[in-house]
């Protein structure tokens, strides 16, 4: 019998027991790892909470889910109490997990998640900052990731208010997700989250009218991973390598084949969404099937495999 595999990372200096981490939106603000410790305690690395503005924000009309082949719409809009209640009545709830915990910050302008970045930097419990600068469920709300001088500009500001670890995260809507992701580690980022969600349409034949309420969806679930990896091998190879930041790679993961094939296209740690919906105990068997995996290619350490992609280059 070999020696179990590590499957713990660094993830621009987090360390973490595991290379999964639950998506912003899956787990609301912690509720749910209060309750099941041992989800919290022993199957992923971190959750990233759901996301934080200045103020409350109601969020979209409804209906805000919808589901499609392969996967799910959602136009939530970015609905939450604002950042303060967050600290105040969710944050001391998270103490005494090994699970790391992430927040999630939006905002409408520069100097609005500058602020919000702030607030969590003093804030207990919280281990790093994703900003969220590309959700497209809400107006303006891929600008700051699609135009790469907006992008850098918003990381920027919230680099001079945080000492946690930033994250920059990307949407698949710009133009060029490699000049995105360029222009936020220049301006700062320790890491990249990729991708977001893909804006969708739902249609009642019927009614002849959108499913959802704001028209428009994020799609996630299995029918993005094709998309996802591409954008996470391109951007590994272009941005994230020869700078030395991580990138957490998200888009339709749901067994533990479609993770190692996330970490090989480049990602040093894999985001869970859609199928925490679906079985939220999956992070268990994703991980076990990891560990078997580096067993049977005997691999000690999980940072070799990560961009290991062999691409075949073409005139």
């Amino acid at each position: 019998m070999g020696v179990k595999p590590n499957l713990a990372i660094d993830f621009a200096g987090l360390k973490l027991a595991r290379p999964l981490v639950a998506a912003s939106g899956t787990f609301g603000y912690g509720e749910d790892f209060v309750r099941i410790e041992q989800f919290a305690n022993e199957d992923l690395g971190a959750a990233v909470l759901k996301s934080a503005s200045l103020e409350p924000r109601t969020g979209n009309p409804t209906p805000r889910i919808v589901e499609t082949p392969q996967g799910i719409l959602n136009a939530i809009g970015l609905e939450n109490p604002g950042v303060d209640a967050i600290i105040r009545d969710y944050l001391p709830r998270l103490s005494g997990y090994d699970c790391l915990f992430i927040a999630n910050a939006v905002g409408s302008s520069a100097d609005d998640f500058a602020k919000v970045a702030e607030k969590f930097d003093a804030a207990p419990n919280v281990s790093a900052l994703e900003v969220n600068i590309s959700c497209p469920n809400v107006a303006r709300g891929t600008s700051f990731s699609t135009d790469p001088a907006l992008a850098a500009e918003v990381i920027g500001a919230v680099k001079n208010a945080t000492e946690l670890p930033v994250i920059a995260k990307l949407s698949p809507e710009s133009p060029s997700i490699t000049d995105s992701g360029q222009a936020c580690v220049e301006a700062g980022a320790d890491a990249l989250s990729l991708v977001n969600t893909f804006k969708g349409l739902a249609i009642d034949v019927r009614t002849r009218k959108p499913m959802l309420g704001y028209n428009t969806g994020g799609l996630s679930g299995p029918a993005i991973r094709p998309l996802a990896l591409r954008l996470v091998s391109e951007v590994y190879r272009a941005v994230a390598q020869p700078a030395g930041v991580p990138i957490l790679g998200y888009g339709g993961v749901m067994t533990a084949q479609d993770a190692l094939e996330f970490l090989i296209a480049g990602a040093t740690a894999v985001g869970i969404g859609t199928a925490l919906f679906v079985d939220p105990l999956a992070p268990q068997a994703i991980a076990a099937g990891i560990a078997q995996y580096m067993q049977e290619n005997k691999l000690d350490d999980l940072s070799t495999l990560v961009g290991t992609l062999q691409i075949q280059e073409r005139e």
